[in-house]
């Protein structure tokens, strides 16, 4: 009778001290924004990673350049509204994309990922390692992030 070896089988669980993280550069140049933040959620909560573990930050780090020039379709320009509230009376702020980008252009992208990742305290690390800039230009460039193209990612 063959014998198997049932150590090969065993399932490897990442940890903080086995993940392997690395740089990612993504230029948002003319990119739809909700298919960007979709892929972008992906890398950083690490699912297209073999060793892919649910509770543990193996993502990736994420710099996105070009910010402002993200594309949104339809008439969202104008129509999608982003709602806060103060928690005083009267204290509700509604703000369109097109008057949000004029003021902070990095915020819509923040806010489309954020969405987009789990509400907890292993969400919000991940948040951490997303840097949105709004020119082409970052402050990274010792990490030496590697380029990618985001239908590549699946």
């Amino acid at each position: 009778m063959l014998e198997v070896d049932t150590i090969s089988y065993k399932t490897k669980s990442a940890n903080k001290a086995t993940v392997n993280k690395e740089w990612v550069l993504i230029d948002a140049n003319d990119k739809i924004l909700g298919r960007l933040a979709s892929i972008v959620a992906i890398l950083l909560r690490g699912k297209h990673k073999p060793d892919f573990t649910p509770h543990v930050d193996c993502g990736d780090y994420v710099i996105i350049i070009n910010a402002e020039k993200i594309r949104l379709t339809g008439k969202k320009w104008t129509d999608k509204k982003y709602v806060s509230y103060s928690g005083y009376p009267g204290g509700q702020k509604i703000i369109t994309p097109e008057r949000l980008i004029a003021k902070k252009p990095v915020s819509v992208v923040e806010k489309a990922v954020k969405g987009m990742l789990p509400k907890s305290r292993l969400g919000r690390e991940m948040f951490r390692n997303l840097h949105v800039f709004a020119g082409s230009e970052h402050p990274h460039e010792a990490q030496k992030p590697k380029k990618i193209k985001l239908n590549t990612i699946k």
